[in-house]
């Protein structure tokens, strides 16, 4: 029962840190949709802050042991690569 209970923690962790790497890449993707274009400070003071609180929530998942470091590292960098994409995409424009 206890070890079902640790997985079950696991699981919801991991998948509210996936849902919190989509809400940014959202909320990105709504300030480039109305013209904030990524050299605006605005557009970078959000994702600074989003990007920071996100590496903070997975510190804090990774000190309780709820996930590992390398999957910390992959949620960040699989971000990072839609965020740089999706940047990509708003300079072609």
């Amino acid at each position: 029962m206890a070890s079902e209970l640790i997985v079950d923690h696991r699981e919801k962790a991991l998948n509210l840190l996936k849902a919190d790497a989509e809400k940014i890449l959202k909320l990105i993707k709504v300030q480039m949709d109305n013209l904030t274009m990524p050299q605006c400070p605005l557009y970078e003071d959000v994702l600074d802050t989003q990007m920071f609180g996100l590496s903070r929530e997975i510190d804090f998942a990774v000190r309780l042991g709820l996930i590992d470091k390398k999957t910390g590292k992959d949620i960040l960098e699989e971000l990072e690569k839609e965020l740089s994409a999706l940047h990509e995409a708003s300079l072609k424009k």
